[in-house]
């Protein structure tokens, strides 16, 4: 079992509220990325679930039993952290074995238990070795291990694997994700890095302020978020957000114009009128050269050469920040003028209170047609 179940969750410090009212259902062996900008209470939220953190108020509820009052060792949980918090001292095997031996386990139980936990994560041949002499991947796997030893309900990783390299990380990413679907248990991922958050997860818990700005699988963020926060959060480059007016409603969808240039976005406009100031939503990978539906005139002040891909990053003349994500090859050059399609089926439509409108379009059908491509 591993279901856990939060029912508005408060944290307070003294008159600050860090955790406002968070309500969220887990289910059994769901993985689940909670992600958002340093401050938003993501890792508050996880130390709360844990244990280590009271709760000012609210219900934390795994497996039908309300935990607040219990202490992290009696909730069913195991936290791997940032920092590895290995013993130097001990060997590999002894510091998986650690929480066996807090509960005095029979020593044949032990030593089972450790060495299937070192088939898994591939650390057999390193059982007899010290943390000092191990990478920093497979430092943490041996923390990884150890949390996976106690066989608790619930995982719970807090930006494990932030004090990592690049090209770590990446394994480490694919190395949990396979762990995840092997052990088939619950997970809770803490994370700042929407790459980790949209590989892993099962689904993403994207959080603001201390509220939950919305919860959904990795495409539905990008392809549906809910408001504009999301929107320019999730996807890399960020959204492009440029100011439009309404300028009609129909069928089709809701027509706006941005300086002399009139799209018209699938989007059902029942919230918008006449003269309505909007935020028309471009996402840079979007973009392509020459002339669509809209065309943005631009100087790029940087370029980004990245071999697959060019990123181009421009000011507009009403002050706005630009960016266009283009082929490797693309002939651009910065301070040299280009011009930037849009198509309107890409598009994005954004209230004055950066909700956004609702697309025509279902977002699963809008990944189909790629995924028949590739099965042909």
């Amino acid at each position: 079992m591993g279901q856990l179940y939060l029912n508005k969750v408060v944290k307070t410090y003294g008159h600050f509220e860090v955790i406002k009212g968070v309500s969220l259902d887990i289910p059994e062996g769901e993985f689940v990325v909670f992600v958002g900008p340093s401050g938003c209470g993501k890792s508050t939220l996880l130390r709360m679930i844990a244990g280590l953190d009271d709760t000012s108020a609210g219900d934390i509820v795994i497996d039908g039993e309300r935990v607040n009052d219990l202490p992290p060792v009696k909730r069913g949980i195991a936290m791997v952290f940032q920092s590895y918090a290995l013993y130097p001292h001990m060997s590999v095997f002894e510091n998986i074995a650690f929480p066996l031996r807090v509960e005095k386990r029979p020593e044949a139980e032990i030593r089972d238990k450790v060495e299937q936990v070192a088939r898994i994560l591939k650390l057999d041949q390193r059982l007899n070795q010290k943390p000092g002499q191990l990478s920093g991947g497979q430092r943490q796997r041996v923390a990884i291990g150890r949390a996976i030893v106690r066989e608790p309900k619930i995982f719970l990783f807090d930006e494990p694997l932030s004090n990592l390299d690049a090209a770590l990380r990446a394994d480490m990413r694919i190395e949990l994700t396979r762990l995840h679907r092997d052990l088939k248990a619950t997970m809770i991922y803490v994370t700042h890095d929407q790459v980790e958050a949209m590989t892993m997860a099962d689904r993403i818990v994207v959080l603001n302020g201390g509220h939950i700005a919305q919860v959904g699988m990795p495409l539905e963020l990008y392809h549906k978020p809910d408001n504009l926060f999301v929107a320019g959060f999730i996807g890399n480059p960020k959204m492009n957000f440029l100011p439009v007016l309404c300028k009609g409603v129909s069928d089709e969808g809701v027509t706006v114009a941005y300086g002399e240039q009139h799209i018209t976005v699938p989007v059902r406009g029942e919230v918008a009128h006449m003269g309505m100031e909007l935020t028309l939503g471009i996402r840079p990978e979007h973009c392509g050269l020459g002339r669509g539906d809209l065309t943005i005139h631009l100087s790029p002040g940087v370029i980004e050469r990245l071999g697959v891909n060019t990123i181009a990053y421009a000011t507009l003349a009403d002050g706005a920040a630009f960016s266009a994500l283009l082929t490797g090859s693309a002939p651009v050059q910065v301070d040299q003028p280009m011009s930037v399609a849009i198509a309107a089926d890409h598009c994005h439509l954004f209230d004055s209170q950066g909700k956004a409108l609702e697309r025509m379009m279902d977002w699963r059908d809008q990944i189909l047609p790629v995924a028949m491509t590739a099965a042909e």
